[in-house]
């Protein structure tokens, strides 16, 4: 059978418990349809990027799911005759994430610490990029081209002291 990873998001208002049942609820119609829920994790109360039908958080939730397609059709009918969904997205895959999902792993656990920004390249973390071999700037010379003010127009200088007097 093929594989799946559904997430849908519930509103706001509804708690966790009733969320629980929701996830119960279309559960039930997988395993009725011949398929089965091979992991559910509840990602908690998060924002949304924008208000979806006046709600600016939802709860999150997520099936890995084994079943024939016509099962997930008839779950995803169900979740849009529900005044409690808001979103849900159905997602075919190859295999199963073994383990906690990356929204329930921490930061560390992801391989991503802090502002090392690894292999991806950028200038945190101390590389300075392609003019890293210039030094601090103290130990290089002047640049000849560039004179201070005063010297390079005498004259702007004077007609700016004349118009302060």
């Amino acid at each position: 059978m093929p594989l799946y990873e559904h997430v849908f998001i519930s509103r706001q208002d509804v708690s966790a418990q009733q969320v629980e049942n929701l996830t119960e609820q279309f559960s039930n119609i997988i395993t009725e349809n011949g398929g089965t829920i091979a992991k559910s994790e509840y990602w908690g109360l998060k924002n949304l990027a924008y208000k979806v039908k006046k709600n600016r958080k939802g709860h999150y939730q997520l099936l890995n799911i084994d079943a024939p397609h016509a099962a997930v059709a008839e779950m995803e009918r169900q979740m849009g005759l529900n005044e409690d969904v808001l979103r849900h997205l159905t997602l075919r895959v190859d295999e199963h994430e073994e383990g906690p999902s990356a929204m329930m792993q921490s930061r560390n656990d992801r391989g991503r610490g802090g502002r090392d920004r690894g292999d991806r390249g950028g200038f945190r973390g101390g590389d300075r990029g392609p003019r890293d071999d210039r030094g601090p700037r103290e130990d290089r010379a002047p640049r000849e081209d560039r004179a201070p003010r005063e010297a390079a127009a005498p004259e702007a200088a004077a007609a700016v002291e004349e118009k302060s007097e």
